[in-house]
């Protein structure tokens, strides 16, 4: 068993968090840089949830919330960690945040390539829905 602490990042892990992302996320996004991270903490300092064990980052979830729609991303895991409760727990932690915030309904966003994320999602009583597409746009280039 190991000692794990859930709770939200600051300004100082920043950096940690971001080569944890690089060791243990699937795929990138166009704000995985240290100006981005900051900027979501800053924004909502409650809503990068991590999980660490010895001082060191062996979990994340993004728990994003606007006021009307959760939003999950970056559930990750330390490879080396994986199969110990830690997504259970980081689930459990963003679930009640937005409950207690008034959500009523969460999204994840999920690679579609990514199995071992999709069985994840499956067993933690998430529903893909087919019927829904993502559309984006870049901003900056």
């Amino acid at each position: 068993m190991i000692d794990l602490r859930i709770r939200a990042a600051t300004r100082a892990d920043v950096e940690a968090v971001l080569a944890f992302w690089s060791e243990s996320a699937e795929g990138t996004s166009v704000s995985d840089d240290v100006h981005g991270v900051t900027r979501l903490v800053e924004r909502d300092p409650e809503a990068l949830i991590l999980a660490v064990a010895d001082g060191v980052i062996v979990g994340s979830v993004i728990a994003g919330w606007d006021g009307w729609r959760a939003s999950l991303y970056r559930l990750a895991v330390l490879p080396s960690y994986r199969r110990r409760g830690i997504s259970t727990a980081l689930l459990r932690a963003a679930e009640e945040r937005f409950v207690a915030l008034g959500g009523r309904r969460v999204d994840a966003m999920v690679l579609e390539a990514n199995e071992t994320g999709r069985s994840l999602w499956t067993a933690a009583g998430y529903d893909r829905q087919d019927h829904w597409r993502r559309w984006v746009k870049p901003l900056t280039e």
